[in-house]
């Protein structure tokens, strides 16, 4: 359950609570009904009384909620740091070999903004890397912009080999034409500038994430600066896909929690 639905309940049950205790205060409809409804049980009006305290002083179902919610936040992030750890190890062979702090795994919620209102923009919610180097610059596609964009665009998982087309597209006028040939999406929708921003990460990978009916809510990618060619194998597709799910269905996205 949301915590929003679960706060909506607590709500609705003192608000219920409370409407029958003023009902039977001032005798609505009338004195006959609520002798008649409570008969012999006039302890009813106590106890109904001491519900409505505990609702509004405890709001049980939402705290019960948050308290469920955090035990699978707590087991979905274990989940995610064990796959973690395997892509570092599957990073290792990657010749050159990776810096330490080199994969970034991270995952992309969509979210509506102003610019946005109705398609929205990935936005990105969490990071997983080894140091802070190299650090995240600032990106939130919209559809199709971007390997996660691609992502989002083609509701299935997406590699890019940034490194090769970044060393074949080295100015402007190159990129310019590649685009004209092969179309915007051979150059991930992106400006050059943006490009040029974005293009020292040389190999990222993105997964579509779905929720419990299926829809796309966001993605997950990791990224390097070099060694698509090895990465680009079983092993990291599967761990991916499996964290997909994970992710997906502890419902993180629609409570806009963020897993760290």
């Amino acid at each position: 359950m949301r915590l929003a639905t679960a706060r909506a309940v607590d709500r609705t049950a003192v608000l219920l609570f409370t409407v029958t205790l003023s009902a039977n205060t001032y005798h609505v409809p009338s004195a006959l009904f609520w002798e008649r409804a409570l008969g012999s049980h006039a302890y009813a009006v106590p106890i109904l009384l001491a519900i409505t305290g505990l609702f509004v002083v405890f709001t049980p179902v939402e705290s019960l909620t948050a308290r469920s919610r955090m035990t699978r936040n707590v087991t979905t992030r274990q989940q995610v740091l064990t796959a973690f750890g395997r892509l570092l190890e599957l990073g290792r062979t990657v010749t050159p070999p990776l810096g330490i702090s080199d994969l970034g795994l991270h995952v992309w919620a969509r979210r509506r903004t102003l610019r946005h209102p109705v398609s929205g923009v990935l936005a990105r919610i969490a990071t997983y890397r080894v140091g802070t180097n190299p650090m995240n610059r600032p990106f939130a596609p919209p559809k199709g912009v971007g390997v996660v964009g691609l992502c989002w665009k083609y509701d299935h998982e997406v590699g890019i080999d940034v490194e090769q087309l970044a060393n074949s597209l080295d100015d402007q006028d190159k990129f310019n034409a590649y685009r004209d040939k092969h179309g915007p999406d051979a150059v991930m929708n992106l400006t050059w500038d943006q490009f040029t921003r974005i293009r020292h990460r040389g190999a990222v990978f993105a997964f579509p994430i779905r929720d419990g009916r299926n829809r796309f809510v966001g993605c997950l990618s990791v990224d390097t600066s070099h060694g698509f060619a090895t990465l680009d194998q079983p092993e990291l597709k599967a761990q991916m896909g499996l964290l997909t799910i994970v992710i997906g269905q502890a419902g993180l996205f629609s409570t806009r929690q963020c897993m760290i």
